[in-house]
């Protein structure tokens, strides 16, 4: 165990009640589409009242407090604002100088499905058997134990979404995380998060799948026009299962038998899982749009989304969120056309805008990708304050994700996940001091001992020390 699972065991216990069974038999679930065999088993980690004095608050709804405190008490935020005081008994903490601002979420992660070290071993992100593995759930790809969850909440990151990769039309379901260490992956399985779906579109799946690599059951794309056909066939299996399911709910007919792939897709098709998709260029995002209406479903967001600034105006009258890089481009061709005020461009449209990661580095300072957004749009004349930019880390991800009403801003009855600065978070300088989730203190830079080292770290034994 790492040292602050230790640390904190009395708490850890408190993971191991499972809530709920799969429930596979109920009708009301089978019509949804919806089967959770695997319910998270989070429990928060201990902690006490806790009040900080005297930052710079930016409440990430784009508010900002200038010498504001924050109250956190029972695992929430009960207070914000210039005049909180405190209940007896609560640590104080003196933040004069420094700033404070929700935990930032990451809503495009790999972590744990491709951990560290990466080994062909580790490479457990992506099901490339067919173009098609709706069945899939990364989660169970998730190694608990991946150095990276300890380098990302380092930076401040406090919840994020493991995805599959991008090989397949549709690669599986991702899993929100709460980014604290755990022993399984469902003890870190954010409480109530809806379950998502990975698509993509674009090269990634007839890079795989064509160019003289064989076909696989069902058919394979070699093109793009071959991804729609791909996506089409799949929603139309899917939307007769979800009939089926229907009709036995209603008492009609016998137990249809349960399909893992278009349990996943009907449960899309329900709206109970929310569809996260890779896709690059502005014209591919026009037809992805299209199809969804086709078929009923809803696109959460648009990952890379590196030609989001030429839609931007049909991505807010869609509502859907853009998760882009700050300035990745030119990497391959459907990258191309990347330009550094994507960010804010999308943001002035008013559309949702969302800096990500994709990376078990660029993870580490998502603070400093978004300043990057920033700053190149400021340039550009688009002159966004920081208060408000700063929902791109936070409210906008816990949107994409469904999770807005449990996390993503400081306010009273939201969960107190809270990070401390050293300075101005948008400053290359800034560095994450003291990282709060459900009000329990996860990372202080100043202390050791609240610093996790996950066991893969700790090294072998030499052969003295095996006596």
């Amino acid at each position: 165990m790492n040292k602050l699972l230790l640390s904190a065991g009395a708490g850890l216990c408190l993971v191991l009640s499972a809530c709920g069974g799969a429930g596979g038999g109920k009708k009301d679930e089978a019509a949804s589409g919806i089967f959770d065999p695997f319910p998270s088993t989070y429990a928060a980690y201990p902690s006490g009242a806790t009040l900080i004095t005297g930052a710079t608050v930016l409440d990430g709804k784009g508010g900002l407090i200038e010498g504001g405190k924050v109250l956190i008490e029972g695992g929430k935020i009960t207070a914000v604002g210039a005049d909180v005081t405190a209940p007896d008994g609560a640590a104080t903490i003196d933040a004069a100088g420094k700033w404070v601002t929700p935990g930032i979420i990451d809503n495009h992660s790999h972590l744990g499905a491709y951990p560290s070290p990466g080994v062909e071993a580790h490479g457990d992100g992506n099901e490339v058997s067919g173009p098609v593995t709706a069945e899939v759930w990364v989660e169970h790809s998730v190694w608990p134990q991946d150095p990276g969850f300890t380098r990302a909440l380092a930076g401040g990151i406090t919840s994020l979404q493991i995805l599959p990769g991008s090989a397949n039309l549709f690669g599986g379901r991702g899993v929100v995380l709460k980014n604290v260490p755990a022993r399984t992956v469902q003890d870190m399985k954010f409480p109530g998060a809806p379950h998502t779906l990975k698509m993509a579109c674009g090269e990634n799946p007839k890079r795989v799948y064509g160019y003289g690599r064989g076909t696989f059951p069902g058919g394979a794309p070699y093109s793009r026009m071959g991804n729609v056909a791909g996506y089409r066939t799949a929603w139309i299996q899917a939307r007769e299962y979800k009939k089926k399911w229907e009709a036995f709910a209603e008492g009609e007919g016998d137990e249809p038998l349960r399909d893992l792939e278009l349990e996943t897709l009907a449960g899309a098709l329900s709206g109970d899982i929310l569809v996260h998709m890779h896709c690059y260029r502005a014209d591919e995002m026009g037809v992805i749009l299209d199809l969804s209406k086709e078929f009923g479903y809803k696109v959460a967001a648009f990952h890379h989304a590196v030609e989001a600034y030429k839609i931007a105006d049909k991505l807010a009258e869609y509502d859907t969120c853009s998760s882009m890089w700050a300035d990745w481009w030119g990497f391959k061709m459907e990258a191309y056309d990347g330009i550094r005020e994507n960010i804010p461009m999308v943001h002035n449209a008013g559309a949702c805008a969302i800096v990500h990661s994709d990376s078990d580095i660029g993870i580490q300072r998502l603070n400093q990708e978004a300043a990057k957004a920033w700053s190149d749009g400021k340039r550009a004349g688009i002159d966004i304050p920081i208060e408000v930019a700063w929902q791109w880390l936070s409210l906008n991800p816990a949107k994409s994700l469904g999770i807005d009403d449990k996390t993503g801003t400081l306010e009273p009855g939201k969960m107190a996940d809270v990070v401390v600065w050293s300075a101005n978070p948008f400053s290359v300088y800034a560095q994450a001091e003291k990282v709060y989730i459900d009000g329990a203190l996860m990372y202080d830079r100043d202390d050791p001992a609240i610093q996790p080292v996950m066991d893969f770290e700790l090294g072998q034994p030499g052969e003295g020390d095996r006596k």
